[in-house]
């Protein structure tokens, strides 16, 4: 069987599967857990002998990967209408969240592979500025998808959406934009990869220069807008017939490789479901808990943050805001720090961590 964006094994006689996004934190990196050479999360089949969903998650994560689990929680759960059993019924797909700390072990025992889940979504990763890919790229093509809504009320709702999802000023979102259109009536995109705007530049910076309100929290609505538009591989309409190749607002050539990693079935809308829940969960309740180490800096607490969000943390509000809610206690040690002052270590408070889901405590934001 030939293998593709949307069907990627052999049909079955079940109608549950199960699949786990299982994240980790390793080097101030946010990584999920592949398999099959990054295409797939750890999945299988729900099984009579399962006791309970979890207990299929466990099971087929200890077969692919041979990864210890720790908390666990069900994400979401969908019917896939584009794979069928051989009976011809549709595939429940229930997805988990889980928190490990990454071993070595599913490295050397298995094909599962930890990979930077900024790989798949790279547009998300906002630590050095926002990406040249969503202004140079990104949005142009949205733009040039909202334009061929079929009137002018749902071409406004597009545009409204782009809006809200990816950040950008509202006077650039007008109904009235022949301003920002060449005289064909298409958004640059091709060769020199200008865009001439008054919201974005066309120089290499301007990913990282423009102010904007960006929702870490929207993962998920972004994938989908891009799903929905045709812009990744994973989406039946891709490549898009108004930007394709015979147009002059084409994609670039290296496209689908500078729009992340596919995967196969719906596996990377599970991941964006998966950041979309942590990154607002981590806001009010402290489930950074599953990613750290027993002991660690104040600093590797907030650059672990830093990662989950994708977003800088301000040091001070960030330490003022541990200190008032009492999260972490010194452990009276250093850290063996090989060049500058050590630093103190800390462990979270023995009680908080106890409560840890079920407390409302908050944990930093952005500035």
């Amino acid at each position: 069987m030939t293998l593709s964006y949307s069907h990627a094994h052999q049909q079955g006689n079940g109608t549950t599967e199960v699949v786990a996004v299982l994240v980790a934190i390793t080097d101030h990196t946010a990584r999920v857990l592949t398999v099959d050479q990054g295409k797939l999360l750890p999945n299988g089949p729900l099984m009579p002998l399962h006791r309970s969903l979890q207990a299929g998650v466990r099971q087929w994560v200890e077969e692919q990967t041979q990864q210890p689990l720790g908390y666990l929680e069900q994400l979401y759960t969908f019917v896939d209408t584009n794979r069928r059993n051989i009976d011809g019924h549709a595939l429940v797909y229930v997805s988990y969240l889980g928190l490990v700390q990454e071993t070595q072990t599913a490295n050397l025992q298995s094909q599962a592979l930890w990979r930077d889940w900024y790989d798949y979504f790279p547009w998300e990763n906002h630590l050095a500025g926002a990406p040249a890919i969503i202004t140079r790229f990104i949005v142009p093509a949205l733009l040039t998808w909202a334009d061929t809504a079929i009137d002018k009320t749902a071409q406004h709702r597009r545009r409204q959406r782009i809006r809200l999802c990816w950040g950008v000023g509202t006077e650039f979102l007008q109904d009235d934009v022949d301003k920002d259109k060449d005289k064909k009536g298409h958004y640059e995109l091709s060769d020199n990869h200008e865009y001439d705007s008054n919201e974005y530049a066309s120089s290499e910076s301007a990913g990282s220069n423009y102010e904007y309100e960006w929702v870490a929290e929207h993962v998920l609505l972004r994938y989908e807008m891009l799903y929905e538009a045709g812009l990744i591989p994973e989406a039946p309409t891709y490549p898009p017939t108004y930007l394709s190749n015979d147009q002059p607002n084409k994609l670039p050539a290296d496209w689908s490789q500078m729009i992340g990693v596919p995967m196969y079935y719906d596996h990377r809308r599970v991941i964006a479901t998966a950041i979309s829940r942590l990154r607002a969960k981590i806001e009010y309740r402290p489930l950074i808990f599953g990613l750290m180490p027993d002991v660690f800096t104040l600093s590797q607490l907030q650059q672990s943050i830093e990662a989950l969000s994708g977003m800088r943390l301000h040091k001070q509000n960030f330490r003022r805001l541990l200190d008032s809610q009492d999260l972490v206690m010194s452990t009276g040690e250093s850290s063996n720090a090989q060049r500058g002052r050590p630093a103190k270590l800390y462990r979270f408070r023995h009680d908080i961590e106890l409560q840890s889901l079920l407390m409302d405590s908050k944990l930093p934001k952005r500035k």
